[in-house]
């Protein structure tokens, strides 16, 4: 006769949700108002992220239940969680079940039903606990006329009705204050005296206010089919009317009535639409006294997320009072973790993992990280997203300011080099080393050193292009130079007999065109590298954490690599020809400093690659430029450091008496 009630299990997930649980147990009765009850908790807490971490079933077979019990109270101690919800019948089994608990001292917090309020045993109510109970009361409903009739009434006017007896039995109240070993050693006017010297409730929910509307449908029933036949009996028939019990079936299955407190009943509604529920909360004190508190409401018939009303102020005061326990798997996951579940486990037990990098979270539980923004990056706490701080090499980096000294104390010296040689022009050092081709390669390398600054400092597009075009071409001319250079000594010591062109060539200069020609394939491969994708200004978010990297992208990597390995073709081939005419006599060892230097200059190169790749951020451009810094010195002091040595500090060497004849070949030639 009653219809069902799926809002219960709703109305106290919302509860548990109200207070942060997600890890709560149950208890349930073997019965299908339980087992329905079970199906229902479990999809509300599925859509609201709350775990059961354990249900125990209670059976209506007693041996069963003792087999069970030592593994229900181990799991209900063992497990952390702090609430239980008991959902069954209060004459059942169930009953029997919680009272073991009692008698161990089990402290949880309860939420359950109104029928388990005033259960006592040994003084004490059933379900009490030093957090308390939380009861749902399914409309609390006031019937109109019962309190006058419970005070007003005899009992020996209503046989099989006894006041006192009904109290002590449901309340297991104790008539001992009163000098009364049991109730038959008790007068009328004591049991009346001490039933009527407490106020209780006078009120009726759940089970009995469902009989109390089947009462009165089974009489709305019989009066409307009492009215039927009435209608349809004969009236001069001496019979009285006479029906089946099963008559009134139809009549029940379609009755709609409104009852005296006011609600409307349709027996033929399966579910209760309109459902609303008192929370009230209970709290021990002393034994067998508690205080009853209403702390909120439920309703289902309000939109979902307000149908839960709490007071904030009965809240307060019971924090104040005693803390409410947390009820969860495990400790929340802090700011800068996020949710990672365990293997085989439920939902709400997890470990916290750290969020990866450059992502946060700055709420406690979160299951996803949140990636900063491309112009920040994550705190070390990951808690916060920082502004990145845009960087560059300058001038004023500790790097940038020393690779920007050896830039200019490195042209300085070249510049000082060209100027001992222009001073020293017509001496036999200079004139044998081809002193327009020396003057050529001193220039390049100055421009060479000069041109590593337009790596330092905040880039911009003329820059960029900059940077590498004029890199390309002043190292084309000075590896052309010493190119030159070495084909220049190849050809006087190693053409004994040379052929009249052979002579010719050599005597008219013709190895100094190497240098323009070489210069001008590269000046066309810079020309194609500028017209297809040449470099632009780039910010480079991802180099350095916390940075946002402002560098040269070379664009086109495919014609930077055209140009470097055609920079490298010019090289292996002074090295090679150097190599070829390293065996020179002694007292001429131009050939030896010439491959040494190219040799210099090419593993610089060659180590560049790997280590170029291998960097990131403001490294990267302080590794091209000590490179060049690097390949460039390599030339200057392995060519022109010797014969400074000479010029300046050794003199006497520098004249033609001490030349042998092999000098004197080169200075005819040359």
């Amino acid at each position: 006769m009653a219809p069902k009630d799926t809002s219960l299990a709703l109305a106290m997930v919302s509860l548990v949700v109200y207070f942060r649980w997600n890890w709560v147990g149950a208890i349930i009765s073997d019965d299908d108002l339980g087992l329905e009850f079970l199906l229902e908790l479990r999809k509300e807490m599925q859509r609201n992220s709350v775990c059961l971490a354990f249900v125990h079933i209670i059976v209506e077979d007693k041996i069963l239940l003792q087999k069970n019990a030592n593994m229900y109270y181990n799991e209900i101690t063992m497990s952390s969680a702090k609430v239980v919800i008991i959902y069954g019948d209060k004459d059942s089994y169930l009953q029997f079940n919680l009272r073991l608990y009692k008698l161990a001292y089990i402290q949880r917090i309860w939420v359950t039903t109104r029928q388990w309020d005033w259960i006592t045993q040994n003084d004490r109510f059933l379900i009490d606990s030093f957090y308390g109970t939380f009861t749902f009361l399914n409309h609390h409903h006031e019937l109109s006329g019962f309190n006058t009739f419970i005070k007003t009434a005899v009992p020996f006017k209503y046989n099989g009705i006894h006041l006192s007896k009904l109290s002590w039995l449901y309340f297991n109240c104790s008539l001992s204050s009163f000098g009364c070993k049991n109730l038959k050693n008790c007068s009328m006017r004591t049991r009346l005296h001490w039933l009527f010297k407490h106020y209780f409730e006078i009120s009726v929910s759940g089970t009995g206010y469902v009989l109390y509307n089947t009462v009165h449908a089974v009489a709305h029933a019989l009066h409307k089919m009492l009215l039927q036949e009435v209608n349809i009996w004969p009236k001069n028939s001496v019979k009285s009317l006479e029906f089946d019990s099963w008559q009134m079936v139809h009549f029940l299955k379609n009755i709609q009535f409104i009852n005296p407190v006011g609600d409307q009943m349709n027996m033929n509604q399966k579910e209760n639409r309109v459902v609303e529920y008192n929370i009230h909360y209970n709290m021990d004190f002393v034994p067998n006294v508690a205080l009853k508190v209403k702390v909120g409401k439920f309703s289902k018939h309000l939109p979902r997320g307000q149908q839960l009303y709490m007071s904030e102020e009965m809240k307060e005061w019971n924090i104040g009072l005693r803390q409410i326990p947390s009820s969860i798997c495990n400790m929340p996951c802090s700011p800068g973790f996020r949710k990672s579940s365990q293997p085989g486990k439920a939902v709400c037990c997890f470990d916290c993992t750290p969020c990866p990098e450059n992502e946060i979270s700055n709420m406690t539980d979160t299951n996803h990280c949140v990636k900063c923004s491309d112009d920040q990056y994550a705190n070390p706490g990951g808690i916060h997203c920082l502004k990145k701080v845009v960087t560059f090499l300058s001038y004023e980096d500790p790097l940038g300011m020393s690779l920007a000294c050896l830039a200019l104390c490195f042209s300085i010296l070249t510049a000082f080099v060209l100027g001992v040689f222009l001073k020293h022009k017509d001496t036999p050092t200079v004139k044998a080393n081809n002193r327009a081709l020396s003057y050529v390669l001193l220039i390049s390398l100055i421009f060479c050193f000069l041109c590593s600054l337009l790596f330092i400092g905040q880039p911009n597009t003329a820059t960029c292009i900059m940077q590498q075009m004029i890199f390309a071409v002043v190292f084309t001319v000075a590896a052309s130079a010493v190119l030159a250079k070495t084909v220049t000594v190849v050809l006087a010591f190693k053409l004994t007999n040379p052929s009249i062109r052979m002579r010719w060539l050599l005597v008219s200069g013709a190895p100094n065109f190497i240098i323009p020609i070489c210069t001008m394939i590269q000046m066309i491969l810079c020309g194609i590298w500028l017209g297809t994708y040449p470099p632009f200004v780039e910010a480079d978010v991802y180099a350095e954490k916390g940075h946002i990297l402002i560098v040269c992208n070379i664009g086109s990597i495919f014609v930077f690599y055209c140009v470097l390995g055609y920079l490298g073709f010019i090289a292996i081939g002074s090295f090679t020809a150097a190599f070829l005419a390293r065996n020179l006599p002694d007292t001429f060892n131009e050939a030896k400093f010439l491959t040494f230097s190219m040799l210099v200059f090419c593993s610089v190169w060659v180590t560049f690659l790997p280590v170029y790749h291998s960097t990131k951020g403001k490294a990267m451009v302080a590794v091209e430029v000590f490179c060049i810094l690097a390949s460039s010195a390599g030339l200057l002091l392995c060519i022109f450091a010797p014969k400074c040595f000479i010029i300046l500090l050794r003199p006497e060497r520098n004249s033609f008496q001490k030349f042998r004849n092999v000098h004197c070949k080169i200075e005819n030639t040359l």
